[in-house]
């Protein structure tokens, strides 16, 4: 026998194994799938805001070509249930029914009201248009402050007020007390605009029923087959053992497909009436309107510190907008946001409290980030602020004020437990890197020639809590699920690795990583693992893919399976090699008896042995297979620092980013090259946020920002080169890794319109609201001069 050389493959670079399969082609979409007799759906959606179902008649749409049947919600309610909302943030939350197809009421543009079954999706999106329905049109609830006035309209009537949830939260000493100690006093208001989750692949789903047996298989483009089987099951009745579901490539996420949506729902239920498969696929316009919004939230900050630039207290007042219903983590979500404000920064004072508000839009949910982006905005832009106001660098008032290396592990205000982290070191590079000293010279230059085209240095230091865990926080955040993750090792007999893995990729290369965390621990070639997910038959235990948790929990339980293999090997090899299993040793896949080298047995070979069963110790089960449930002890808490350099012309308002610079210290690095691509794509969606998109709604609660015509979705020539490295504080959990794919939108976004501000500071601009558009940075310009000319004061601020 040989010796094998193993190459380490954990911190490795390697190319994605499922890359091949995407780029040539290859894969299998949702909207791919096709089955005999398959029909398809579409969905007639309301044109208004807001409006009483007076009549709907979907006879005339059954006399169209190809039309096999149609729908309205009343037809089908027998069989379908309210759609679920997983997160009761508070015990008296309001919590309205939520009808996959509405009944009586629509509460926002593109609800549906109807369903068109048809042998092809053009018939069935051409007689859309013969269903006939009749709506009393009732009145738009659009703005959130608005919206809790005595005598708003409501949007729904039989709750009797359109506040959804009062959510507090109040640690260290009294906040007002702290408040007349304090030097300076800021107060500020943000506005997080909403947003539209632009994944590659539009949402899909296709339901085959078996006859036979009672049994319904539904693909879905999902990143959360567990959970939707599950929710399924309790909307429409079907039971949950009859229920598989598949998510087989998925086209992107970003949150949008972490919701149990009612088109699912619509089409299990007309397949099991209809006993014929069905398919429905949104178009683009459609899933602006219908595929949950990101975002949405009026944040009021107060500040006090000292005159020094040190925190001493932090107030926080939201006001979110859940939109029309409440889905499946829609109030959750600013609320994981409330144990981030304080971000890296000490203080002895911090009080938040969010009310949840429901409007007339298409509801909110998680979107790349959930609650942490907003959280570090208003934080990052409110130092920014402090920073001015007590004529410091931004980069000092940070220093002054963050939790250093050598008091880890640290207990926030906010009561999380950082495990880890050295934020000096993250920004001492980021600043090398950017060459800050010298672009702050040139800024000075600039400023005191009067130059038109300004330059901005935004500053962004940033941590998140990621890895949604541990079961027990999450059961005290009243969310309805745990935090755990599942994962299996099955070894075959010729030495092959099937690892099966709870979490449902989609895009963030878990087939790779998975891959390089289970040959380390096995010692056995990359190329000879394979990662299986998706399938609630194949993979029957998992709680599937969002907050950055799939590599902190899923990875964290391959790794552990994988070693429970080891395990069970020691022992077959102890019994072939009549050694004692103290006595070995296991290198590069392996086992070796201390002392006698040459006595030794491979894990293949182990694995064969094991197979046959012929000489396995006395009462040992024939197989080396291994599962591991993990519920991890915390979060993960990744971190760093992003600086933005932009241009910034006083006369059109146009932005464009010079350079962009970021270090983030995600713990152990598993595939490097998987990193950075997280990275540039968080940091395309936060930039995208800071100067791009936003959902625009007029007057009558009509989406007029519908199309990418309207919504400015970014291309990678509108993105600068990014320049990135990392730091490295391994994480309190087996891997030491932390979560990457929500950072860059995190920590981006407030870089970007700090560097805006900075730039028009020396023009009296303190503020410009996102996107920051030429046209609303050519305005704040416009209004600061104006201010200044008129002599007017600004009242934020009190020193």
């Amino acid at each position: 026998m040989t010796d094998q050389a193993v190459e380490r493959e954990v911190g490795r670079a390697r190319l994605r194994k499922e890359d091949a399969r995407l780029i040539t082609g290859q894969t299998n979409w949702t909207d791919n799938i096709s089955v005999t007799g398959l029909l398809h759906l579409a969905i007639l959606r309301s044109p208004m805001a807001h409006a009483r179902i007076e009549r709907i008649d979907v006879a005339p749409a059954l006399q169209r070509p190809g039309v096999v049947a149609a729908f309205s919600g009343r037809d089908l309610a027998e069989g379908l249930g309210s759609l679920p909302c997983a997160w009761p943030v508070t015990e008296d939350m309001v919590l309205p029914d939520h009808p996959p197809l509405a009944l009586d009421e629509v509460r926002h543009a593109g609800d549906p009201v109807a369903v068109v079954v048809a042998r092809d999706r053009y018939a069935a999106a051409d007689a859309l248009e013969a269903i006939e329905v009749d709506y009393e049109p009732l009145p738009p609830v659009l703005d959130l402050e608005d919206a809790l006035a005595e005598e708003a309209p409501l949007v729904h009537a039989d709750k009797g007020t359109n506040r959804a949830y009062v959510w507090p939260l109040k640690t260290g000493e009294d906040f007002e007390a702290v408040k007349r100690r304090a030097d300076v006093v800021l107060k500020r208001r943000y506005e997080q605009q909403r947003l539209i989750p632009n994944a590659m692949e539009p949402r899909a789903v296709v339901v085959a029923p078996l006859a036979a047996s009672g049994e319904y298989t539904v693909y879905s483009a999902t990143q959360i087959p567990h959970i939707l089987r599950i929710m399924l099951s309790t909307v429409t009745g079907v039971p949950e053992h009859k229920l598989r579901v598949i998510a087989p490539d998925v086209g992107g996420g970003f949150g949008s497909k972490l919701q149990v949506y009612g088109e699912e729902a619509v089409a299990l239920a007309v397949a099991r009436k209809l006993g014929r498969p069905v398919k429905w696929t949104e178009s683009r316009s459609e899933g602006y309107l219908a595929t949950h919004h990101g975002r949405g939230m009026i944040q009021d900050v107060e500040i006090a510190a000292t005159r020094e630039g040190r925190l001493l207290g932090l107030k926080v007042d939201l006001l979110a907008d859940m939109g029309a219903y409440l889905m499946l983590v829609t109030p959750g979500i600013p609320i994981l946001g409330a144990f981030m404000y304080p971000a890296i920064y000490k203080m002895d004072s911090y009080e938040f409290a969010c009310t949840g508000v429901f409007t007339t839009k298409t509801p909110t949910d998680a979107y790349r980030g959930a609650g942490r982006p907003e959280a570090t905005y208003a934080i990052e832009r409110a130092m920014d602020e402090l920073a001015a106001e007590v004529g410091l660098d931004p980069v000092e008032v940070r220093r002054r004020n963050w939790i250093r290396h050598e008091e880890f592990p640290y207990t926030s205000i906010a009561g999380l437990t950082y495990d880890s982290g050295n934020y000096e070191a993250a920004t001492e590079k980021a600043l090398a890197l950017f060459g800050y000293d010298d672009l702050r010279a040139e800024q000075h230059k600039r400023n005191e020639r009067g130059d038109t085209v300004r330059l901005g240095i935004g500053v962004s230091t940033y941590t998140e809590m990621c890895g949604l865990a541990p079961s027990r926080v999450l059961r005290d955040l009243r969310y309805a699920a745990g935090g755990w993750e599942a994962a299996s090792i099955r070894m075959l007999p010729t030495g092959k690795v099937e690892v099966v893995t709870g979490t449902s990729p989609h895009g963030q290369g878990h087939v790779t990583c998975w891959s390089q965390i289970a040959a380390d621990v096995l010692g056995v070639p990359f190329e000879d693992v394979e990662v299986v997910h998706g399938d609630t038959k194949v993979a029957p235990q998992g709680m599937d893919t969002y907050g950055s948790r799939s590599l902190v929990v899923g990875g964290s339980a391959v790794h552990r399976a994988a070693e429970k293999v080891v395990e069970k090997a020691r022992k077959v090899a102890a019994h072939l090699l009549e050694a004692s299993e103290q006595d070995l040793e296991f290198r590069d896949g392996v086992f070796s008896v201390k002392g006698s080298p040459e006595a030794r047995k491979s894990i293949q070979e182990i694995a064969f042995e094991t197979f046959t069963s012929h000489d396995v110790p006395d009462g040992m089960e024939p197989t080396l297979n291994a599962d591991h449930v993990l519920d991890p002890e915390n979060f993960s808490y990744p971190h760093g620092t992003h600086l933005c350099a932009v241009e910034v012309d006083t006369e059109t308002g146009q932005t464009g980013i010079r350079s962009y610079v970021c270090v983030d210290d995600v713990g152990r690095v598993i595939n490097p090259m998987i990193v950075e691509g997280q990275v540039h794509g968080g940091l395309a969606q936060g930039i995208a946020q800071a100067l791009y998109e936003e959902a625009v709604y007029d007057d009558e609660g009509n989406l007029v920002s519908g199309t990418m015509a309207d919504y400015l979705v970014p291309s990678a020539a509108d993105l600068p080169d990014f320049v990135t490295d990392r730091t490295e504080t391994p994480a309190a959990n087996p891997l030491g890794v932390k979560g990457v794919g929500e950072a860059g939108t995190i920590a981006s976004t407030p870089a970007v319109v700090n560097a805006v501000v900075d730039a028009l500071r020396p023009l009296g601009v303190h503020d410009v609201r996102m996107p920051c558009t030429p046209e609303r940075v050519w305005e704040a310009v416009r209004s600061a001069q104006s201010e200044q000319s008129s002599g007017s004061p600004r009242k934020e601020a009190s020193a």
